[in-house]
C-alpha cells in the first residue's frame, strides 16, 4: 500500500472508530509496520491542517480524528439544537439497541445500524440516557448501557423487563454473532494452507 492509500486508510479507520486508536493496532489491521503508520499519520495531520474541518490528534502512540478548535462554536450550536429537540428516529434506534443488547460497544452498534453512531452516542450520554464505561474485554475502548435514570423514567428497575426483551435481544445477538462468524471465517480462510492438489503451470 503506497503512502497516499495508507493515509486514506488511517483516516477511514479513525473516522469509523470514533475514539483514540493505537498505532500498533492500526499497523496490525493494515498489515504494515508502525513506522510507516507514524509517517502516514504525520502526512494526514498536515493534510487536515491545510483543509477541511477535522484535525488529527497525535497523543504519544495514539491517534484520533477531532474537529478543529476554531469550529467549536459551530459544533456547540449543533449539539445544543440536538439537546433541545426530541429524540430523532436514529437516536431511538440506537437507544433500543443499547437497551436490548447492552453493554454493547460502539463498533457493534455501528455494525447493526450500518452507519457511524458516535454523535448520537455522545448526545445520548449527555442527555443521561446511556452510561459509557470501559470495555472489560478490550482495553482503551468503551461499552454503552442504559442509565439508571432512563430505567427509572420508564418505570423499570432492570433492562430485562423491557417488552419482549428476550425476543429482541436474541435478534440483536444473532446480528452480533453473524458478524463474528463472518470475521472468523475470513480469518480462517486467510490462514488456511494452500490446496495439496496438483497445480497447473503456464
Amino acid at each position: 500500500m503506497d503512502r497516499n492509500n495508507l493515509t486514506g486508510a488511517i483516516e477511514a479507520l479513525l473516522f469509523v472508530y470514533g475514539e483514540a486508536l493505537g498505532v500498533k493496532k492500526i499497523a496490525e489491521i493494515l498489515e504494515t509496520d508502525e513506522e510507516k503508520i507514524t509517517e502516514a499519520a504525520n502526512l494526514l495531520k498536515e493534510k487536515l491542517e491545510a483543509e477541511g474541518g477535522l484535525a488529527l490528534l497525535i497523543a504519544g502512540k495514539n491517534l484520533q480524528i477531532v474537529t478543529k478548535p476554531e469550529l467549536s462554536e459551530d459544533v456547540k450550536k449543533l449539539v445544543k439544537e440536538e439537546m433541545d429537540s426530541e429524540l430523532s428516529p436514529a437516536s431511538l434506534e440506537t437507544l433500543a439497541i443499547i437497551a436490548y443488547l447492552g453493554p454493547v460497544s460502539r463498533a457493534e452498534i455501528d455494525y447493526i445500524r450500518g452507519v457511524n453512531s458516535s454523535f448520537i452516542l455522545r448526545s445520548l450520554s449527555i442527555r443521561g440516557l446511556v452510561d459509557k464505561r470501559n470495555n472489560p474485554n478490550h482495553g482503551g475502548t468503551f461499552v454503552y448501557e442504559t442509565s439508571i435514570e432512563l430505567l427509572k423514567h420508564i418505570g423499570l428497575d432492570t433492562s430485562d423487563k423491557l417488552p419482549e426483551y428476550e425476543k429482541y435481544r436474541d435478534l440483536l445477538k444473532s446480528l452480533r454473532e453473524g458478524d463474528k462468524d463472518k470475521r472468523d471465517a475470513q480469518a480462517k480462510a486467510a490462514s488456511a494452507p494452500e490446496s495439496s492438489g496438483a497445480s497447473v503451470e503456464n
